[in-house]
């Protein structure tokens, strides 16, 4: 169920243009395009990161024909021209929505993965007696009051910094100032640099830049609706979600999501 919609676009990637039957090569300023029959490929040049720049009228929208409203000008990742009631047309909502959704994304990413990623090893014989939805009653080396006490310390002052570079863009930069290299510009949610983007994937010319955004936010909705699929299937059926998956290819026709509403389960 969940791991289904989450595999079948968990690569998926923004459209950016279609050339049939042709082989262009071009350079547009910093950002350079090749297409050959019928593909497109992204080459980003190295350099200082932009803010990415809002699509052109004939982007991709939630449902074809319909017209984005005026604050969904296409410059965040993801961004589908979704907005029904209206909740981002006040600016600085938007922005804060915006960087909800994506803080949001990561961690459900990370929760998945901590979820997939044990259950598999012990099917192989690593780890013994996984729960995840049980982790909770678990002993650890310390108690829970301790070990909830540490956390609390840690990530109040990790999402206070990250609470003050919202407000103040660049002020928590921790990249190396160096007098033969130019540091990215502050860019809120991505800090890049050394420490964040060693690769420098997220430099270079805006198109290519848009690309990988939406790409990360689209595989983070994906592991927020995944993650609420596990609960979902932790609570109704008491297994996990390799197992959920397992059963549901051994009989697809009576282990479904539909069976969540029968008693054939």
């Amino acid at each position: 169920m969940a791991l289904a919609i989450l595999s079948s676009t968990a690569f998926s990637s923004l459209r950016v243009r279609e050339v049939p039957r042709q082989s262009i090569t071009g350079n547009v300023g910093r950002f350079s395009v090749e297409a050959r029959g019928g593909g497109s490929r992204l080459n980003a040049a190295k350099g200082v990161s932009s803010v990415c720049e809002p699509l052109p009228p004939d982007r991709p929208v939630w449902f074809p024909g319909t017209t984005p409203p005026e604050w969904l000008d296409g410059s965040l990742p993801g961004d589908f021209g979704f907005d029904p009631l209206g909740l981002g047309s006040d600016p600085d909502l938007l922005k804060w929505f915006a960087q909800a959704e994506l803080i949001h994304g990561r961690w459900a990413m990370l929760a998945v993965a901590g979820i997939l990623i044990p259950e598999w090893l012990q099917s192989l014989g690593f780890i013994d007696k996984f729960s995840w939805y049980e982790a909770g009653s678990v002993k650890y080396f310390a108690d829970p009051t301790t070990l909830f006490v540490v956390q609390l310390a840690l990530m109040g002052w990790v999402e206070g910094r990250r609470w003050a570079d919202i407000i103040n863009p660049g002020c928590v930069d921790i990249e190396p100032k160096l007098p033969h290299k130019k540091n990215p510009k502050a860019d809120v949610g991505y800090p890049g640099g050394l420490f964040f983007d060693p690769w420098m994937w997220g430099r270079g010319s805006p198109v290519p830049v848009m690309v990988l955004r939406t790409k990360e936010i689209k595989n983070g909705r994906l592991a927020m609706l995944a993650f609420l699929g596990f609960c979902f299937q932790a609570i109704y059926t008491g297994q996990s979600p390799l197992e959920n998956l397992a059963a549901h290819i051994a009989d697809p026709g009576h282990v479904n999501v539909f069976s969540a509403f029968t008693s054939q389960y």
